[in-house]
């Protein structure tokens, strides 16, 4: 309880009664009644009354989160340094008092919004922008006293800092700031940018008259109905030319897969064209081949190629015509091959030319 005062309330009581016992006293003699002053009662209500008001006026408990001021009659200052920290401590009686400060955080709340802030209504910050654009700022400040300038807070601004100090000078700062960056800049690139700027001008200031910054916070940041409607037009437009450029992307890459997969059938004709060719160039190596070893054959044996023509004959073919021009006839034992085993000699041809020799030559064949 503030300077004890319980104790003083104890002390003013007792001289109360100390009052009323007099009164009482005197008014019983008054009546004629032998009524005598008890001089024990009498100075123990006053003992008793001035020391606890005494004792009361003089004990003085700081609460953990409070610092606070001595101010003295007996100091040329008017006050006692320095401030006093938690605990119990001992003041002049009736000569000295303590003024209170919270070091505990604090918060100031400028909103747009009626239910918030310690104004009520509209109080957000109004300002111009660089490019002329009226825009509404909504703001907290958070701040505590600083507790080595406690006596300093006190001589400077008393009770008063919060509505005297801490209000216009926020507001006067952001005014200025906002006004030094364009409407865009102030609610998407450069918005960090001008609430640290304000965070640190501000606890420059507050630094200087006993108050400690502990953030800024830029909560909200609204603007005209003419420029919110251009906004959100400017931002269906931006949507729209997002959405364009995604479908000529689709585009794109459908192009792509489709000139992808031409080129992948083109390079596929093309190695089943080379593998035709080569293909071919292989057959026709091995025709070659075949037909060099054929006529290495034939060179070594000339009845080859007749055995192999008769051999392809049907097996209905029981005579052949030669052309007159043979010099010998064959025999059909010979073309199918003696089954008596040896070889024929061939008969010679007549020397005369003729038109044509017909021999006819029987052919066994062995069935």
């Amino acid at each position: 309880m503030d300077n004890f005062g319980l104790l003083t309330i104890v002390g003013w009581a007792l001289l109360l009664a100390l009052v009323a016992y007099i009164l009482y006293v005197s008014a019983q003699r008054t009546q004629g009644r032998p009524v005598r002053f008890s001089l024990t009662l009498i100075l123990a209500l006053v003992i008793g009354g001035l020391g606890l008001n005494t004792l009361g006026s003089g004990l003085v408990f700081i609460q953990p989160q409070e610092r606070a001021v001595v101010i003295s009659a007996l100091s040329t200052t008017g006050y006692r340094g320095p401030a006093l920290n938690p605990g119990l401590h001992l003041i002049v009686p009736f000569f000295e008092s303590v003024k209170r400060y919270s070091i505990a955080q604090q918060a100031y709340t400028m909103s747009k919004s009626a239910t918030e802030g310690q104004v009520q209504g509209d109080d957000s910050v109004s300002a111009r922008t660089a490019d002329g654009q009226l825009i509404y700022i909504d703001a907290t400040v958070q701040y505590q006293v600083d507790e080595g300038s406690v006596i300093d807070l006190y001589v400077k601004w008393q009770d008063r800092y919060t509505d005297d100090f801490v209000r216009p000078q926020s507001r006067s700062i952001i005014y200025n700031r906002a006004a030094a960056y364009r409407v865009e800049e102030v609610y998407s690139t450069k918005r960090d940018e001008m609430q640290a700027k304000i965070t640190e001008e501000l606890r420059g200031i507050f630094e200087r008259d006993g108050l400690k910054l502990t953030a800024f916070l830029l909560r909200n940041v609204t603007f005209s109905d003419e420029y919110a409607q251009s906004i959100e037009q400017k931002q269906i437009a931006q949507q729209n030319a997002e959405r364009a450029k995604f479908l000529v992307q689709l585009e794109q890459q459908e192009a792509e897969r489709v000139r992808v997969q031409a080129k992948g059938q083109a390079d596929a004709a093309i190695s089943r064209a080379q593998g035709d060719a080569e293909s071919q160039v292989i057959r026709a190596k091995a025709e070659a081949q075949s037909l060099l070893l054929v006529s290495d054959a034939l060179k070594d044996n000339p009845d080859l190629l007749t055995f192999r023509y008769i051999e392809k004959l049907a097996p209905t073919v029981q005579t052949l015509l030669l052309p007159s021009n043979q010099p010998f006839l064959l025999d059909g034992r010979t073309l199918l091959g003696n089954q008596t085993g040896g070889p024929v000699a061939p008969t010679p041809a007549p020397t005369a030319a003729a038109p044509a020799i017909t021999s006819t030559a029987p052919i066994t064949r062995t069935p």
